[in-house]
């Protein structure tokens, strides 16, 4: 009786430790913990958290082709062509994060354009800055860039990217701003600098805005404002600008502008645009002229997709003692 009970209790032994070893060799490693891409709308649409932390990325750009037509040659009348094509490729990077001192933000914009030249277009820094609640500091496009109507025969601020500093207040219907520009890359002697500012505020359906700019370096200076109002089918537009004299710093288009463009949202997809300029006094050569010069064009803009748009141009500008001239252009521009 004592042999069997150790013949049994010896078999049960050696099927529990083979029942054991089977156990560990089927046992699975646990998986990592993997951390996945979180949407972050604290910012708007299309931002996400960067993982590891709670700053949120977002990633954006545009592709735009365009031909250009022109009576008496494109871009450059020495070459005397009758059209010529284009290519603009952009990639733009915002990242936030609140913190104690506020909501900081950084900007990048990378662009390069390549024309119908041979070789290859070089990728230049068109914006980087960094803003601190309503601080900027940085390479940015001004507030005198915005001025204009919705067409494409309006200019009266041809030089509006600079290393600036600024601040903007903003509440719901009512912005201000000021800051300082350095001009030292528009002047070939010396270090100068420009101030600039904006107001802009809306009432009901009207919405006026305007720019105000100084150049130390000329000790001249510009003011110049828009006045938008939903009117009718579209939106009326109403612009004008007087500079007390030329600036090379801002490299203001003529001493003084007046223009309106009415805006006719024809359909959910398909928007036309009327426009009709007048300039007195055109900049010739670093001086105002006492030529004037009016310009008028019609632009149609077709929203194909989301994130895909066609457009197109013509304009007629004519300019005292330098005849008439016909312009224009087709553009495809997909954005992301």
């Amino acid at each position: 009786m004592n042999i069997k009970s150790l013949l049994l209790g010896s078999a049960a032994a050696l099927v529990a430790v083979s029942g054991a070893q089977a156990a560990d060799a089927i046992i699975a490693a646990e998986p990592e913990p993997m951390e996945y891409v979180r949407v972050c709308d604290a910012f708007g649409t299309g931002y996400f958290y960067i993982p590891g932390t709670e700053t949120c990325l977002k990633i954006g750009g545009e592709i735009r082709a365009t031909v250009y037509a022109n009576e008496s040659g494109v871009n450059d009348d020495d070459l005397d062509e009758d059209f010529n094509s284009e290519v603009r490729a952009r990639i733009t990077f915002e990242a936030k994060n609140d913190s104690e001192i506020g909501t900081i933000g950084s900007y990048v914009r990378l662009q390069s354009v390549q024309g119908d030249e041979l070789g290859r277009s070089a990728v230049q820094l068109d914006q980087a800055y960094i803003t601190v609640g309503g601080f900027k500091v940085g390479r940015a496009l001004t507030w005198a860039d915005d001025w204009g109507l919705a067409g494409e025969s309006d200019a009266f601020f041809n030089n509006a990217r600079f290393n600036t500093v600024s601040y903007t207040f903003t509440s719901d219907a009512f912005t201000a701003g000021l800051g300082i520009d350095d001009l030292s890359e528009v002047y070939t002697d010396g270090n100068e600098v420009g101030l600039e500012a904006v107001i802009s505020g809306s009432l009901g359906a009207a919405t006026a805005t305007l720019n105000g700019v100084y150049d130390f370096g000329d000790d001249e200076g510009a003011i110049a404002g828009v006045i938008t109002a939903d009117l009718g089918p579209g939106t009326l537009g109403i612009a004008g600008a007087w500079a007390t004299g030329y600036s090379t710093g801002y490299d203001f288009e003529a001493e003084w502008a007046v223009g309106a463009a009415y805006t006719i949202k024809a359909t959910e997809k398909l928007s036309i645009t009327p426009q009709v300029m007048y300039y007195g006094d055109v900049a010739d050569g670093g001086v105002f002229t006492s030529a004037d010069a009016w310009a008028a064009d019609l632009y149609v803009e077709y929203a194909l997709a989301a994130g895909l748009k066609a457009s197109a141009d013509v304009r007629y500008v004519d300019v005292d003692g330098e005849g008439s001239n016909w312009d224009g252009f087709v553009r495809l521009t997909r954005s992301f």
